[in-house]
C-alpha cells in the first residue's frame, strides 16, 4: 500500500502520477483521505466522550449516596438515582456509538487504502516500448512448425483434457528431461547468482495475497478453496513475499534473494486463439521465480540486475528476444514498472512474452509489514521502515520449452538442444514420436 503520510502531505503528487493509470484511479486518493479524516476527527472525540463517561461513572456511586442521604420519600430518591443512571448509561451509549462510527470508517478507510495502486515510477513507459533486441531471429530454409507439431506425443492435450478439462498438459518422457535439466540449469545460474533457492507452498492464506497485491483485484484469475480458506497462488512470488510479513530485519542482512520452484494455476486462459493453444496459456504450470528483499534506495538497481539475469537465461538458451518496458496502464497494482521478455516463436513469427519483472518499491512491504531497520548517520539502527520488494521469471517452464523447441527445429522435426542444458540431464535431440 501507499505511504500514508506521504499522500496527506502530497496528494496532488499522488493524484498525477495514478492518473498515468487510467481513468478513475486518481479519484480513489480523495475517498481515502476523506475517510482518514474522518477517523482522525472520531479517534480524539472518542477519548474525550470516554474520560468524561468514566469520570461520570466514577460520580455516580457518590451521586446516588447523596441523595440517599438528601432524603425525600422513596419514590423521590428513585426517581432522582434514575435519572443519574440515566446519564450515566446515555454517555457510555454515546460513546459505544462513536465507537461502532469509527469501526465502520476504519474498514472502509482500509478497504479504500487497498484499492490504490503502486505510485508509477517515472520512467514506466506510456505504452509498450521496445528497449532493445537481442539476437536475429533464425531465417529457416523450411515452414517452420510448431510446438505442437514438434512435441507429437510427448506433449498430450487430449489426455490432459480428459483429466482435467481444457488447457491442461500432459508432458511425457524427453520433454519432462528437458524441463527438469531446465529448472535445475536455471536453479544453478540463481545460486551463482546470490539467490536462495527454496520450494515453497502453493496453498496459501488470503492474507498473502493481499500482501502481495493480486487481492483485491484478481480475484477472477485465482482458485480457491473455501472449505481451507486457501487459496493456490498463480506464482511463487506470493509465498516468497510473505516470507518475512511481520518481521523487521536488520540492515546488515540485506539483500535477501530468493528463487522459488513451484507450479503455478491461474484460472484465466485467455483467447482461445491458434496463438494460445498448446502449452503457452494454460491453468497449470511450473515456474522459477526470483524475489528480492533490498532497501529501497537500492530497488532501482537490483531491478536491472533482475532483468540482467533473465536477459542471461535466454541467451544461454539461444533464443531471440526483445525487452519492452511496460505501458503504465499495463501495470499490476503492486508494480511501479516492469519489463518483459518476449522470445521469438517462428512458428508465429512475432515474439511473445516468456518472462517478466517488477519493482514494487515498498508497496508490497508496507501491506505484509516487512520492515528492517536503516542504519542512521551515526551507525546505529533507526526506526523501522518497509523494504522494497521486487520479482522476476527466471523461467516458465511451459513458454521456454515452446521457444526452444520452435527456435531450435530442423527440417526433419528433430530439435537440437542447447549446449548448457546437456551437462543437466537433457537430451541433445529430441526426436517426438508422432511429431507432424
Amino acid at each position: 500500500m501507499l505511504d500514508l503520510k506521504a499522500l496527506r502531505a502530497d496528494p496532488d503528487g499522488a493524484r498525477t502520477a495514478l492518473a498515468r493509470r487510467g481513468d478513475g484511479i486518481a479519484e480513489r486518493v480523495d475517498a481515502v483521505l476523506a475517510l482518514d479524516e474522518r477517523r482522525r476527527e472520531l479517534l480524539p472525540l472518542i477519548e474525550t466522550e470516554r474520560a468524561e463517561a468514566n469520570k461520570r461513572a466514577k460520580a455516580t456511586g457518590q451521586q446516588i449516596g447523596q441523595v440517599k442521604a438528601s432524603g425525600g420519600t422513596p419514590e423521590e430518591q428513585q426517581a432522582k438515582i434514575d435519572a443519574i443512571l440515566a446519564d450515566a448509561k446515555a454517555g457510555q451509549q454515546h460513546v459505544d456509538e462513536l465507537a461502532a462510527q469509527l469501526e465502520q470508517v476504519e474498514a472502509e478507510f482500509h478497504e479504500a487504502l487497498l484499492l490504490i495502486p503502486n505510485l508509477p515510477d517515472p520512467t514506466a513507459a506510456p505504452h509498450d516500448t521496445v528497449v532493445r533486441e537481442v539476437g536475429t531471429p533464425r531465417q529457416f530454409g523450411f515452414e517452420p512448425r510448431d510446438h505442437l507439431q514438434l512435441g507429437g506425443s510427448l506433449i498430450d492435450m487430449e489426455r490432459a483434457a480428459r483429466l482435467s478439462g481444457s488447457r491442461f498438459a500432459l508432458l511425457k518422457g524427453q520433454l519432462v528431461q528437458l524441463e527438469l535439466a531446465l529448472v535445475q540449469w536455471v536453479m544453478s545460474k540463481l545460486s551463482a547468482e546470490g539467490f536462495t533457492p527454496v520450494i515453497p507452498p502453493v496453498l496459501v492464506r488470503e492474507e498473502a495475497l493481499l500482501g502481495t497485491g493480486f487481492l483485491p483485484d484478481t480475484e477472477q484469475q485465482i482458485y480457491t478453496l473455501p472449505a481451507e480458506d486457501l487459496y493456490l497462488v498463480g506464482t511463487s512470488e506470493v509465498a516468497l513475499a510473505s516470507m518475512h510479513a511481520g518481521e523487521i530485519l536488520d540492515a546488515s542482512e540485506l539483500p535477501i534473494r530468493y528463487a522459488g520452484f513451484s507450479p503455478c494455476f491461474r484460472r484465466e486462459a485467455g483467447s482461445a486463439g491458434s496463438a494460445d493453444r498448446g502449452l503457452f496459456r494454460v491453468h497449470q504450470f511450473d515456474k522459477v521465480e526470483m524475489f528480492a528483499f533490498v532497501e529501497p534506495d537500492q530497488a532501482n538497481d537490483e531491478h536491472d540486475r533482475i532483468l540482467a539475469i533473465e536477459e542471461s537465461i535466454l541467451q544461454g538458451l539461444e533464443i531471440p528476444y526483445r525487452v519492452v518496458n511496460i505501458a503504465v496502464d499495463d501495470l499490476g497494482p503492486s508494480a511501479a514498472k516492469k519489463y518483459d521478455c518476449e522470445g521469438w516463436l517462428p512458428s508465429q513469427q512475432t515474439y511473445r512474452e516468456l518472462t517478466s519483472c517488477s519493482n514494487t518499491t515498498q508497496f508490497q512491504a508496507r501491506r505484509l509489514e516487512a520492515r528492517y531497520r536503516p542504519l542512521r548517520d551515526d551507525g546505529k539502527p533507526g526506526k523501522p521502515e518497509a523494504m522494497a520488494t521486487l520479482n522476476g521469471t527466471a523461467t516458465a517452464v511451459g513458454r521456454t520449452i515452446i521457444a526452444i523447441l520452435e527456435n531450435h527445429q530442423q527440417e526433419d522435426g528433430t530439435v537440437q538442444i542447447p549446449s548448457a542444458l546437456h551437462a543437466f540431464g537433457a537430451p541433445t535431440v529430441i526426436d517426438a514420436p508422432g511429431r507432424e
